[in-house]
């Protein structure tokens, strides 16, 4: 079976930094390592991908290997470590992945380097209704695209970039201390081997103009709040003609004045009158799919609660439909006239004669602190 990327595996982009790559490692390795999931053999699997994925990312060397060539970068197994590398000398091999920790890019078929463009992340803020139901959604970023008058290579139109003296287009320089030779940027042209003797008058050399790109993103039926949409290769152009970086869109759900969403389930709150709560009645109930009708039993107490099977959200990744959860809140009566209190003080008083406990949580409430204050005496 393939490897998975190893930024796939992190859940990082390809140009986050040593700290993000750790603390995506260390999310993970709460999560499955095999200490916290014992007999879980998919967990240990999980832990074991992180862990491989980590130990390349971490290491300046291997990651740059790894850019370079991917997974046959760093496993001397898949024909890039072994024997046989087809007359190539170590330099040609590997002179391009010791060029990438210093600071330089791939190159072209012309020898100027180049470099992959930055990922881009956007914010897109969704009500519930959209997060549930799906949406295609136009939003505006601003971005550095190719120069569309010089092509991405920086240079005037009816002029190419020229093969710097210094490096000889290598894009490094080899300094001799005693029985070393160092590698460092070229000073000259950091690193593109090549001079713009002449820059385009667009993009002053850079190769990129910055715009506002409008995108239509397909937001997928059950998404939610923290959730990520990648697109690919609608991210920053990359300099002298490099690939581009990718978008990531962040999805935010915004507060509903009704709904609380949990995984696939909702919740929400529903005030009931003392009347309906005593005597039991039905309530009609909104979901996102319209109109239900919820039946309130006799003797409801406040804080019940009431599931609505079905009526809660699709899964993204599935098809399985969460669950609609109801919590009745019993609401004492406000604003009341003269009549309305000594109707209530007649009931309460109706109540106290005929010898039956109506308040079971009172009485056994009552009776926990008479036992509380007993026990402070002893």
């Amino acid at each position: 079976m393939s490897k998975r990327d190893y930024y796939e595996v992190l859940d990082v982009s390809k140009n986050a930094s040593e700290a993000e790559i750790k603390k995506a490692f260390k999310r993970l390795a709460m999560k499955c390592h095999p200490d916290r999931n014992p007999d879980n053999k998919e967990a240990e699997e999980k832990f074991k991908e992180a862990k491989e994925a980590y130990d390349v990312l971490t290491d300046a060397q291997k990651r740059a290997a790894y850019d370079q060539f991917g997974h046959a970068g760093v496993d001397p197994s898949a024909g890039m470590g072994g024997a046989g590398f087809g007359g190539a000398s170590f330099s040609d091999i590997f002179g391009d992945v010791f060029g990438d920790i210093f600071g330089g890019g791939g190159r072209t078929a012309g020898g100027q380097r180049v470099y992959r463009g930055a990922d881009l992340r956007y914010n897109l803020e969704l009500t519930l209704e959209e997060a549930v139901s799906g949406a295609s959604v136009n939003i505006r970023v601003p971005t550095h695209v190719e120069c569309d008058e010089c092509g991405g290579s920086g240079a005037k139109q009816g002029t190419s970039p020229v093969t710097c003296a210094t490096c000889g287009g290598h894009g490094q320089v080899r300094m001799q201390q005693g029985f070393f030779s160092l590698q460092q940027t070229c000073p000259r042209c950091h690193g593109s081997g090549n001079i713009i003797e002449t820059p385009c008058g667009k993009c002053h050399g850079h190769g990129r103009v910055e715009v506002q790109k409008t995108l239509s993103v397909k937001v997928p039926a059950g998404v939610d709040n923290g959730d990520r949409i990648r697109l690919s290769g609608e991210g920053e152009a990359g300099e002298h003609g490099g690939p581009s970086g990718d978008l990531y869109v962040h999805v935010i759900v915004r507060p509903h004045d009704i709904f609380q969403r949990d995984g696939n389930d909702l919740f929400c709150e529903v005030p009931i009158s003392v009347v309906t709560a005593s005597l039991g009645g039905e309530l009609e109930i909104p979901t996102l799919n319209g109109r239900v009708n919820l039946k309130i039993p006799a003797e409801s107490q406040s804080g019940k609660l009431f599931r609505l099977r079905g009526k809660g959200v699709k899964s993204v990744r599935g098809s399985q439909l969460g669950d609609l959860l109801c919590r009745v809140s019993v609401e004492t009566p406000v604003n009341l006239t003269k009549k309305q209190k000594e109707l209530l003080k007649e009931f309460e008083s109706s109540m106290n004669e005929d010898n039956v406990n109506h308040s079971p949580r009172a009485s056994s409430w009552l009776d926990g602190v008479k036992k509380f204050f007993e026990d402070m005496k002893t």
